[in-house]
């Protein structure tokens, strides 16, 4: 009679400390100690990121510029040097990759990993953020659980430069007084839906009926805030080798209702992901935008066009595009662009008949 041994998963996220911030930081060491601000400026910007003096202030990455000054007015202003930024970050996770083979990155600064069956995961990790910090001088931020969901949150614990691991019992016991605002995927007015219904705490949440949810929510959307608040997340971390696409997204911390506020976003967003598919010599002819308003209706938008690209302003312009044509009814709660169709699936050459420019909705998830 055979043994059911079942491997236990083990998933960590590794996430840089304020990136560009330190990158800035590296670059200028007499800022260091004092409130940096990373962003363009200019009536409509918004924060690329901000060093944890500035945070203090509660200065955050999206946030318009003009607010974040008002915040913390002494702030020094430095313009994002993506150069910079691209180098820092394809060194440390050469770094990280020649040891975890199975990543899944999520732009410049961040990366899930599977250490499924992987001897000893913690002291690899942690000798691994190590020699990122003594041959980069980027500190990293580890997450570890048996799913991303709780990777992703044990990140954020112990910043900067933290280390927490945590199984899901465990999680759930132990944020079970902590608001639902904790959890991925749950933003502002889901918090305020809640409250609705009297549920301050994740605690309360677990034991809400699902059909309570359900009439609330939709029952999509019910169930998912159920499983989320009891920890349960079997999503796979998708590494190059069995990605069909590659995307790039962002939950902001507060709906986004402003257009220009959104494009800004979306400019970065699609940058960032097409300097990913540059490193991996990736070109795709689908790009494709993702849109979840702040009622959890989920949109995407999607162009085929008759050349394989990773050019950023071709991608850049689609995506504004692709955007500006849907005009969001509501405020914006998550934002994603994605590219897709590369040269090796494709079977060759692309047709030569360009296809319509109209956008065309997916029913295919980013």
């Amino acid at each position: 009679m055979g043994t059911d041994v079942r491997v236990k998963r083990v998933i960590a996220h590794l996430d840089c400390d304020a990136f560009y911030a330190s990158v800035e930081l590296l670059r200028r060491p007499e800022l260091r100690g004092k409130a940096v601000i990373v962003a363009h400026d200019g009536p409509r910007s918004v924060v690329t990121t901000a060093s944890y003096e500035a945070r203090r202030y509660g200065v955050g990455s999206a946030m318009p510029l003009s607010r974040a000054r008002r915040m913390c007015p002494h702030a020094i202003l430095v313009p994002p040097n993506f150069e910079a930024y691209r180098a820092t970050s394809k060194a440390l996770w050469e770094i990280i990759g020649a040891r975890l083979g199975r990543l899944q990155h999520l732009g410049l600064d961040e990366a899930y990993a599977d250490l499924t069956g992987v001897e000893k995961p913690v002291r690899v990790l942690r000798e691994l953020v190590e020699k990122v910090r003594a041959e980069t001088g980027i500190t990293v931020s580890v997450g570890l659980g048996p799913s991303r969901l709780i990777a992703k949150i044990c990140s954020d614990l112990g910043k900067p430069a933290g280390f927490v691991a945590m199984g899901r019992e465990e999680a759930a016991e132990r944020f079970a007084s902590v608001s639902p605002k904790l959890l991925p995927g749950i933003g502002p007015k889901s918090v305020e839906r809640l409250r609705e219904l009297g549920i301050e705490t994740i605690g309360q949440l677990q034991n809400t009926p699902e059909e309570t949810l359900a009439a609330r929510f939709g029952v999509n959307h019910g169930r998912d805030l159920l499983r989320r608040a009891h920890f349960h997340d079997d999503s796979p971390v998708e590494t190059d080798r069995v990605l069909k696409s590659r995307s790039n997204e962002r939950t902001f911390d507060e709906d986004v209702d402003s257009l220009e506020e959104l494009e800004q976003v979306l400019r970065r967003l699609a940058r960032e992901l097409c300097e990913g598919l540059e490193r991996r010599g990736k070109r795709g002819r689908n790009v494709a935008i993702k849109v979840r308003l702040d009622d959890w209706t989920t949109v995407t938008r999607a162009r085929t066009i008759d050349t394989f690209t990773h050019d950023a302003a071709l991608v850049t312009e689609i995506a504004l595009e692709l955007l500006r044509a849907y005009a969001p009814p509501r405020p914006v709660r998550l934002l994603g662009v994605r590219v897709a169709s590369f040269e090796e699936e494709g079977g060759g050459t692309p047709s030569p008949v360009a296809p319509p420019r109209n956008a065309a909705q997916l029913a295919l998830p980013l």
